[in-house]
């Protein structure tokens, strides 16, 4: 039998840099990934002439190599960031709805909050007030938890202290009265799955910060050149990856890990294990009831799954400003309430309660599709218990119906989008659930209400030797979830004394 310093279950995300962290720091590693190509979410798959990119949209912490943003500094320490082409983004995104709204934010701090106020005067004063907090309480967050300040207390960081359990809408509610500057101010409610009302107001911060200060970014090749770097940089560095190699169960003897034994029963040792699965999936299906601890069931009884996802991926055979496309990020709404959103999210139907985004991949970089095209996708949020109840007979037939209906949603912002389509795939939180093999789907893993923040439900290990790491044990995302990996696996090299 094999044994290793450290075992690393998915090759997702943040089981990539902690791999690529673990093999750097010159650790005996083995990243083992149940799929054929490494990512998880980052990934990438050909229909046709074209490539199409799963999941990102929009990655944050980037920066510029004169401001670089924490996740530059994070590819930079793991030796990947030369290998890796990254495209800025000139717009921050475009949030409409047809007939009431209309507004392109550009990501500079200056520039959208001119936009906004020049849409909405009579609220112009509070816009700028508004904006001045999420830079505010943002900078004491990073200074409280990003450096790991020992003494956090009121009278050092006041605002963290009084907004740090506070909703979005209601500190929305205490700036504006119009719904509509609300809406222009949150669509990224979207990108973490809970609307306003159940969001808590410094993510909402940290992610406006983020992107306008470090601006967003799309990579040429899409995320799975980040993926394929990453993966080749374990290796470069003495480590192993194997694909189609499923991780069946981890191994505890004495209340601690001992290794595990993947599908085909090959058992390998190794005395730690980083878990890039689901929470459910690494304590439910990977280990024995009786090893489990009763901390963990308390834990996940408090937590609820997050939302899915149904995707159009679209290859159409006009360039973006043939087809009246000129942002690459567009929400596009029917109206202001994000709670009956949020409601409608749990419908199988598809109308114009629903929220839509869609990112033109084709405006960041012209080669991410053949001369002469666009590569798009449409995507709007849904959880997956509605599909479940979906019989088999009837499950491409429904997914074909919904996918015109969400066509006909595009088409009211971007006419004539249909009759331009060379290549479609349809992804629905089926699709997610067997790719991704996460519980109904989810995308985001556990919802991440207020509650469940980790001042109150830290990453903590419940066993020695197992950790976990990405969007199931912590925030979601592409940056979140990439540092999550190199935090763990710099941990787990202080255990190995490395």
């Amino acid at each position: 039998m094999e044994h290793y310093d450290a075992v690393v279950i998915g090759a997702g995300n943040a089981g990539l840099t902690a791999g690529a962290t673990l093999a750097q720091g010159d650790a005996k590693v083995l990243v083992l990934e149940r799929h054929n190509i490494p990512g998880g979410c980052a990934t990438s798959f050909c229909r046709g002439r074209f490539e199409f990119e799963v999941a990102l949209h929009q990655l944050s912490g980037i920066g510029t190599p004169e401001k670089p943003g924490p996740l530059r500094m994070t590819l930079d320490q793991l030796g990947v960031m030369d290998q890796l082409d990254f495209m800025p983004m000139s717009d921050l995104y475009h949030v409409m709805i047809p007939g009431k709204l209309d507004i392109l934010l550009e990501p500079d701090r200056a520039r959208a909050t001119a936009t906004l106020k020049r849409h909405f005067p009579a609220e112009a004063d509070h816009i700028e007030t508004f904006i001045d907090l999420v830079y505010k309480v943002f900078g004491e967050v990073i200074g409280a938890f990003y450096f790991k300040d020992p003494e956090i207390h009121p009278d050092k960081y006041p605002l963290y202290f009084q907004y740090g359990l506070k909703p979005l809408q209601a500190v929305l509610d205490q700036h504006f009265s119009d719904p509509l500057l609300k809406t222009a101010l949150t669509p990224y409610w979207t990108y973490m799955g809970l609307p306003p009302s159940r969001l808590a107001f410094i993510d909402m911060a940290a992610m406006l910060f983020a992107y306008i200060e470090f601006l967003p970014y799309h990579l040429k090749g899409g995320s799975q050149a980040l993926s394929n770097a990453l993966a080749s940089r374990i290796v470069a560095c003495g480590g192993k990856v194997r694909y189609s190699c499923p991780v069946e169960k981890i191994l505890v003897e004495n209340g601690r890990v001992a290794g595990v034994r993947t599908a085909d029963g090959e058992t390998i040792l190794t005395g730690q294990v980083i878990s890039n699965a689901s929470k459910i999936a690494t304590y439910v299906d990977m280990l024995e009831p009786d090893q489990v601890p009763e901390a963990v069931w308390g834990e996940m009884k408090r937590t609820t799954i997050g939302p899915s996802a149904f995707t159009l991926y679209l290859g159409l055979d006009l360039p973006p400003e043939a087809l009246g496309i000129s942002s690459s990020t567009n929400f596009i709404l029917g109206h202001t309430d994000a709670d009956a959103v949020y409601d409608q999210m749990r419908n199988l139907e598809i109308d114009h309660r629903d929220a839509m985004m869609m990112t033109c991949y084709t405006l960041i970089d012209p080669g991410f599709s053949p001369p002469g095209t666009s590569q798009v996708a449409l995507i709007t949020l849904k959880f997956g218990d509605a599909w479940l109840q979906v019989p088999p007979a009837q499950y491409a037939a429904e997914k074909y119906r919904l996918a015109d209906a969400m066509l006909q949603k595009a088409e009211a912002a971007f006419p004539g989008l249909r009759g331009h389509i060379e290549e479609m795939e349809i992804a629905t939180p089926i699709t997610h659930m067997r790719y991704l093999d996460t519980p109904r789907g989810a995308i985001y893993g556990f919802e991440k209400h207020i509650k469940d923040s980790p001042v109150f439900l830290p990453n903590r290990a419940h066993i020695d030797g197992l950790f976990l790491a990405g969007g199931w044990a912590g925030p979601n995302g592409f940056q979140p979830t990439l540092e999550a990996g190199f935090k763990t696996g710099r941990a787990v090299l202080r255990r190995l004394g490395k």
